[in-house]
């Protein structure tokens, strides 16, 4: 089965950004992620702290973190990209307060559609 991935514009937009390597690495990843959705673990996918979503995750490649999250049409939801080097903890503290706002905001959009999948 494939399942469906979904990358907000400001996700899609900083990964036409990267460098070749990383974007290829970061593309392996999320085709990872479609193959095998929620049943992906480490080392491509890991769980996150500290968000006030118990379901968020990070698709991990190299230094490069994309946050993540499966709603309840189980999409997988890309919220947030970056580049973790030199910032460790540091990204994190912005990154995952931005990804539950994000989706929130999906999941109001989606419950606004009445779980209508056209987008």
């Amino acid at each position: 089965m494939a399942w469906e991935v979904y990358l907000l514009d400001d996700v899609e937009q900083w990964m036409f950004g990267l460098d070749e390597r990383s974007f290829d690495r970061i593309s392996n990843a999320i085709e990872q992620l479609e193959e095998a959705g929620p049943g992906l673990g480490r080392p491509t996918v890991d769980t996150i702290k500290g968000s006030r979503h118990p379901n968020l995750k990070e698709l991990r490649a190299g230094t490069v973190r994309i946050l993540f999250a499966f709603d309840p049409v189980r999409r997988a939801v890309l919220l947030v990209a970056g580049d973790k080097q030199g910032l460790w903890s540091r990204w994190y503290k912005a990154a995952v307060p931005l990804a539950d706002r994000r989706f929130d905001v999906w999941l109001a959009e989606l419950a606004g559609e009445g779980n209508d999948d056209g987008r």
